[in-house]
Formats: structure tokens, C-alpha cells, sequence
């Protein structure tokens, strides 16, 4: 017998004894199983069993143990139990895709009772199929020989109970009969869910995209048909062909958590058609042809040969500085010119020089003059001095060059803080013109390898794009960075944000705070600032809004509060690729100045994107508090595309030419919400490239 074959197999291999024999144990089990299971399994890491034999086997012992409680709540079709166990056990914890006693898995009774809840939880955990159910007919005679056997055991169970006096072994022998016969009826509602069940209909729906120059995106769902079993696994065809003869390939997928597949390997500019059929126990259904029927694996920089903007850049800017440093290396102030060691020795001794060094130590309050500050922190909190304040050196005490120009100057430095000594001694031998802007541009260096000999740390992190300005002449740069791992600093510490915030005497009044205290104020909003700015988008193609406005020494644009390194935007798909028909058609609606798509038109009903854009327009204009009448006079970027990596497009929407930039003191109608801020150009530059 098959059923006989399969229970050799597994004593044979010794992989698991029989399982709870009633429900009622099952539930003792699993009640038992989450504070047993997970208090001694950490136990090993910790050490408390003595000898790696013991610990293997009682690993092997609870392993068991969370395997048969999953067997019984599936049998027992109790979703919440199920769903409790696949949330805190992983797969391998939960023995998931190893059979029975009976040669089955869980996934398989999901499905022969036809529980579709169950079954689909499984399948997103990476259940699988029993692989000895080779074709239908040794599935149907694998049932049935269970349903035999549990019949026989019942009828032997019932012979002995009704024949023999009532004692202890009679009483146990009745609990027996009662768990084979819930056995029974189990194994009798699998054959019947079996039978009744037919092959899956085709997907619901197949959408075909292209993902690049060389392969296609297929996305699909489920069958609406309710009625056949539940689907485990797809299978994409493609061909050049609308017949699919020849077949140039498929693939099966059986990991359901996301129903799409890549096609990669294509030829760029090949029309492909797509296909997708779902499977059940009985079979393969009839295949689904993807909308639209083909499409042609291709990107929109193949319209006219454009390379990507960013090609060679970095490699470029690298050569280019090293060219400059080779040109100075040279002078004879250069000679010191290294990596400051970052050593305990070195750090100790430069600690114990700056205590002696007049004006090489922190700050503990600002008179008139320009100042750095470096905030770092960790969770909830902040690294200060040991008299518990926020470090602070001076850049310079007699400030009166242009702020803006050299602040800009310094958020540039800030991509390069381990080349801070060179650029001192650069601009030191540069210095011959003594203007203003280079000595403040020598003094914020000096400042800067001040800050980073105190701390003992050469990189200060993200400038804040603007800096603190207080009535008394004070002007506070605030460098930001998250410390990832726990360390610790000989001159500073770590305390609670909240301590620092309540334990500070303000030293001005409320009405005109000082720059140190606004920083304070402000503290949190800072750092809620630097951790979005370092968020990245989701895979997708969105479209973006440039609104910029312009003021005396500066150009801000308009971005939102929760990502700040990235225009005002809406998604306006999950696959990136713009294709060369795309490109084609955006550029033909740019030639003849066609307005942006807000309004359905029948005849372009069949466009994709052109459905995708109205949708992502809407959504946008109501965003950004514009009128959707007024989106009729803007226009979209028709030059490029922006890629930021291959995962991230974006398409812009560009407000009327007059409006693009808002003047000095020019009134627009048109503010958005709340949850936007503008930033200076400069800033959202680097952002960006962050």
C-alpha cells in the first residue's frame, strides 16, 4: 500500500513519532506549548544545559512539540490558533513542510477541507504541498486508505469496549475510540473535499508591463471562482507567438505572499505575449492572456540614445579631487597632512592639551558671534559635555560677511569631514588675498577639526538646512547624526533628551530666547527632521511637484514635512520603467501643448497611463491645496525622466512658466497645507544625493 510505503519511509528516516491522539490534547498542547516552547529554547543561547547532545535533543523535542500543535489546530480549523503560531514561529521552528506519520502536511489538510483561510496563511508562510501526490490517482488512493484503516481501527476499538468490563484500560480504550473516530470523520471530510473539488478557473486578471530594456513585469490574481479548491501555485508562459507555439518559456511560482514575476532575459524591442494558469490538487486550470495581450521589453531613453545623466559622475568628481590634492601635496604645509588617529592614546592626550589650551574647549554660553554645535543621539538620547551641555565651539566672534553664502559653502564640507585637515591647509595657503569670505571660511574649518579633535569623532553628521538666529547677534550651525551602535566618548556622555531639556536654566527671557535655548525648544523637531530626510521611497513611478520661490540671497523649493529630501509627489505606479511608446506618446502630447490630463477622454481610454496620470494628478493637486481647474495651464516635464537608482522614476508637473518660481514679496493664491516646508535649493541638492 502507498500509505504503508510512506509511514516506512518515515520510520525509517525516524522523523517524528505519532501525533496528539485527540483534540483535547492538542489544545493541552498548544495552551502548554508558548511559554515551554520559548522559554527553554532561549535557554541554549544562555547556556543552562550542559552537553550539545542534550540540547539537540531537547531542541528536537520542542521542535516536535510546535509541529504537532500546528497538525492539530489546522485539523481543528482554528484560523486565530494557526495564525498565533506562523507570527511567532518561524517555518523552520514550526517543522512546517515535513510530513506526518500519515504522509501528510499541513497545507494539505487546509486544502482537502477546503479551508481557504487557513490555507492561504500557509501558503504566504511557505507551506508546500505533500510531494508524495504525484498525480490524482495516488492522492484519491491515499485517502481512501486512510479512511479504511481509521474505519477498521474504530470498529476494533468498539469490539473491545463493548466486549470488555469496565476498568481502567476499558475507560482508556474509549478515549481511543473517540479520538479515532474524530480521526475518522476527518479523513472521511478530506476524500469528500477531494472529490468534490475541480480544477481552478483562470486568474481574474493579468496585467502586463515593462519593466525595462530587457524584461517584463506580470502581475496577476487569484481566480474569482470560490467554488474549486484553494490555488497553490501559478504558472507564467510567454511567447512570441499569439498561439504560444513554440513556448519560449515559463516559470512556476508557488511563494504566494505577492502575486507578480519578473520575465527577465528578453530581447529589447521582441513583442511577448503572456499567459498565466492557477493550480489546485486537481490540476491545471485554463491559462488567462495578460492585458495588454503583448508588450515589448523597451525604455524611453531608447527614443532618442540619451545616456543616464549621472553616468560617471561620481568616478569623474573622484578623479577630479584627486588631481587637486596631487597638485598640493607638494607644499611643505602639507606634509602633516593624514587622517587624525583615532587611537585612545591620541584621543586621551588631546583631551588633557585641551584642557590647558585657552579657547579649545566647549562652550558653555554664546555671546555675540558665529558658533557650531554637533547633536548627536541615540533613541532617546543626547550626547553633551560633562557639565550636561550640548557641544558648542566658536567659529567666529566678529561675523559680518554674508551668512548664507558661506553657510551653503559649509553644508558642501560637510560631504567630506574626513578631508577637513587638507582643506585647512588649503585654504590657509590661499589666504594671501585675506578677504573676508576666505578667513570665515578658514575659521569654520578651524572650528570644525576643533569640534572633531574634542569629540574624538571625525564625521559630525547632516547639517540642518538653517541655521539658529537669536536677538542678541548669535548665530548657531547645527550638525545632526544618529548614532547607530553603543559607544562611548572620554569627553562627553549620554543622557536622556528629557533630562537635558527640563534641567537647563534659560538664561533669557521668553519673549527673546537665545540660540541655545531655541535649540532646545526645538530639539525634537530637529531630529524628527534628519530621521525622515534619510527615508527612501518605495519601488515606483510618481509624479512630482516643482514649486520654488526665491528671496534675496537664496532659492527654496517646496517639499513635504515626512520626507524632506524628496519633491511634494504622488505615486503613480509601482513599476519604475517609463517605455519607449510611453516616452513617444508624452513627448507628442508636449509637442503639440496639449493640457495635462485631468478629465476622462474616450479615446484615450485604452491608455494606461494616461488613466494613471488623471488619477496621480488629482491626488497631487488636491495635496499641494490647488484647484483642479488650475492644473489645465500646467505642463509636464518632457525632457526626462529623473531616475534615482533603478527602483525610483519620477515624471514632473511643472505650475505655468511665470509661476514656476515665486518672487520677493509676489502674492500666491495658492499655499498648501499643512506638512510642507521649503528648503534652500542647495540644501535639497545634497539631500537628495544622500
Amino acid at each position: 500500500k502507498m500509505t504503508q510505503q510512506m509511514r516506512d519511509l518515515q520510520l525509517a528516516q525516524a522523523r517524528k513519532p505519532p501525533g496528539p491522539s485527540s483534540p483535547n490534547a492538542a489544545k493541552r498542547l498548544y495552551r502548554n506549548l508558548s511559554g515551554k516552547f520559548r522559554v527553554n529554547y532561549t535557554s541554549f543561547d544562555e547556556g543552562s544545559l550542559v552537553g550539545r547532545g542534550e540540547k539537540e535533543k531537547l531542541r528536537k523535542s520542542y521542535l516536535f512539540q510546535s509541529n504537532a500543535a500546528l497538525f492539530e489546530a489546522v485539523e481543528l480549523q482554528d484560523l486565530d490558533r494557526v495564525q498565533e503560531m506562523l507570527k511567532h514561529y518561524s517555518p523552520e521552528e514550526l517543522d512546517l513542510n515535513t510530513p506526518n506519520s500519515e504522509g501528510l502536511l499541513p497545507l494539505d489538510i487546509a486544502i482537502m477541507t477546503n479551508n481557504a483561510p487557513i490555507a492561504r496563511a500557509l501558503l504566504q508562510a511557505g507551506a508546500k504541498e505533500s510531494p508524495h501526490f504525484v498525480s490524482l490517482e495516488s492522492r484519491s488512493l491515499h485517502l481512501s486508505t486512510l479512511v479504511r484503516e481509521a474505519e477498521q481501527r474504530v470498529n476494533e476499538l468498539m469490539a473491545q469496549v463493548v466486549n470488555e468490563a469496565p476498568s481502567t484500560d476499558c475507560s482508556e480504550k474509549e478515549k481511543q475510540l473517540k479520538a479515532w473516530e474524530w480521526r475518522f470523520r476527518l479523513y472521511k471530510r478530506m476524500k469528500a473535499g477531494f472529490e468534490h473539488a475541480r480544477v481552478p478557473d483562470a486568474p481574474s486578471s493579468v496585467h502586463l508591463s515593462v519593466a525595462s530594456s530587457t524584461s517584463l513585469q506580470v502581475t496577476f490574481w487569484e481566480p474569482l471562482s470560490v467554488n474549486s479548491a484553494v490555488v497553490t501555485k501559478y504558472k507564467v508562459e510567454w511567447s512570441c507567438s499569439p498561439t504560444f507555439s513554440p513556448l519560449l518559456g515559463e516559470a512556476v511560482i508557488d511563494k504566494l505572499k505577492d502575486l507578480h514575476f519578473t520575465i527577465q532575459g528578453l530581447v529589447s524591442g521582441t513583442a511577448y505575449h503572456v499567459r498565466v494558469s492557477a493550480y489546485n490538487m486537481k490540476g491545471w486550470g485554463p491559462p488567462q492572456a495578460s492585458t495588454p495581450p503583448f508588450a515589448i521589453p523597451s525604455n524611453w531613453r531608447e527614443y532618442d540614445g540619451r545616456a543616464p545623466r549621472r553616468r560617471g559622475q561620481a568616478e569623474a568628481l573622484d578623479h577630479l579631487l584627486g588631481q587637486v590634492k596631487t597638485v598640493h601635496q607638494h607644499c611643505i604645509c602639507h606634509e602633516p597632512c593624514k587622517n587624525q588617529p583615532q587611537s585612545r592614546k591620541h584621543s586621551v592626550s588631546k583631551s588633557l592639551k585641551h584642557l590647558f589650551h585657552p579657547g579649545s574647549k566647549f562652550l558653555k554660553t554664546l555671546k555675540r558671534g558665529l558658533y557650531l554645535t554637533a547633536i548627536f543621539y541615540k533613541d532617546d538620547n543626547i550626547l553633551v559635555t560633562h557639565e550636561d551641555q550640548i557641544p558648542v565651539v566658536e567659529i567666529d566672534d566678529t561675523y559680518s560677511c554674508l551668512l548664507m553664502q558661506d553657510f551653503l559653502w559649509l553644508t558642501k564640507v560637510s560631504c567630506m569631514w574626513d578631508e577637513i585637515l587638507w582643506l585647512r591647509q588649503c585654504v590657509t595657503v590661499s589666504q594671501s588675498s585675506c578677504s573676508c569670505i576666505l578667513q570665515t571660511r578658514f575659521k569654520m574649518l578651524l572650528a570644525i577639526s576643533q569640534m572633531q579633535g574634542l569629540l574624538g569623532i571625525q564625521d559630525l553628521g547632516q547639517v540642518f538646512f538653517e541655521p539658529i538666529k537669536d536677538k542678541q547677534g548669535n548665530i548657531l550651525i547645527v550638525t545632526l547624526k544618529e548614532v547607530k551602535t553603543n559607544q562611548t566618548f572620554e569627553s562627553v556622555r549620554w543622557v536622556p533628551i528629557c533630562k537635558l531639556q527640563s534641567g537647563r536654566k534659560s538664561v533669557s527671557s521668553p519673549e527673546e530666547p537665545t540660540a541655545l535655548d531655541t535649540l532646545l525648544i526645538s530639539l525634537q523637531d530637529k531630529l524628527a527632521y534628519h530621521q525622515r530626510s534619510s527615508h527612501a521611497l518605495s519601488p515606483g513611478l510618481y509624479l512630482g511637484y516643482l514649486k520654488l520661490c526665491s528671496a534675496v540671497d537664496q532659492i527654496r523649493v517646496l517639499v513635504p514635512e515626512q520626507l524632506p529630501n524628496i519633491l511634494c509627489h504622488v505615486k503613480i505606479r509601482s513599476n519604475p520603467n517609463i517605455s519607449r511608446e510611453e516616452w513617444e506618446w508624452l513627448q507628442k502630447m508636449a509637442s503639440v501643448e496639449e493640457p495635462v490630463p485631468t478629465e476622462p477622454e474616450t479615446d484615450r481610454s485604452q491608455n494606461p497611463l494616461f488613466q494613471e496620470l488623471q488619477v496621480a494628478i488629482k491626488e497631487l493637486m488636491t495635496l499641494v491645496n490647488i484647484p483642479l481647474q488650475e492644473a489645465k495651464d500646467f505642463r509636464l516635464y518632457s525632457q526626462e525622466v529623473l531616475d534615482f537608482g533603478d527602483q525610483v522614476s519620477f515624471l514632473l508637473l511643472l505650475p505655468p512658466s511665470d509661476d514656476v518660481c515665486t518672487a520677493p514679496g509676489q502674492n500666491n493664491p495658492y499655499t498648501p497645507r499643512s506638512g510642507f516646508l521649503t528648503l534652500p535649493l542647495q540644501i535639497f541638492e545634497l539631500g537628495e544625493e544622500r
